[in-house]
């Protein structure tokens, strides 16, 4: 319970402001592809909230499969979060509601990183992070974000003691951003 509550206080601040990727063809509307199959080995995908970890990744740092993930509809600072829910997670739970038994991420990039970043960090207990990207915190309870050039990942796994998964899922999100 604690885990869940943990998660819900996160997502008051979770901001986005990356691409809508496409749509699986057999899953529902909100779940995503983390690769397209019919893109060209030669044109990079843009990172976004949905693809800047994998799904295995996900299924590692929650320490149980996860499903693919799905991005939410509800606008947070100008983004929205993509989530992987495990399979203790309730079925047909709207990705904007955030519970436990998931892995939370967001991926702000441009102009506007570094001030969702910082916003952030002013309404926390930030306690700092060295070794990740430019700048990183712990926000006390419930995530990691981090800032490299411009763009700022927010992570935030849904068990308690979710600092050390949280670490390792921001140095994979890191190698795509």
């Amino acid at each position: 319970l604690a885990a869940a509550v943990t998660v819900v206080a996160v997502a008051a601040g979770c901001s986005s402001k990356a691409p809508t990727p496409s749509p699986q063809p057999s899953g529902p509307a909100s779940a995503v592809a983390t690769t397209s199959p019919s893109a060209s080995a030669s044109a990079p995908v843009a990172p976004d909230s949905c693809n800047v970890i994998t799904t295995a990744q996900a299924s590692a740092a929650l320490g149980q499969p996860v499903k693919p993930p799905r991005r939410g509809k509800a606008t947070v600072e100008g983004g929205v979060a993509c989530v992987f829910y495990g399979p203790d997670a309730p079925a047909g739970v709207s990705p904007d509601i955030p519970i436990g038994d998931t892995v939370r991420v967001v991926l702000v990039t441009g102009s506007n990183a570094r001030k969702w970043f910082d916003d952030y960090r002013g309404k926390v207990k930030a306690q700092p992070i060295s070794g990740l990207g430019d700048q990183a915190y712990y926000d006390g309870y419930a995530s990691v974000s981090v800032l490299k050039g411009d763009e700022y990942v927010r992570i935030a796994v849904g068990i308690a003691n979710n600092l050390g998964p949280e670490k390792m899922l921001a140095r994979d999100a890191l190698a795509r951003m």
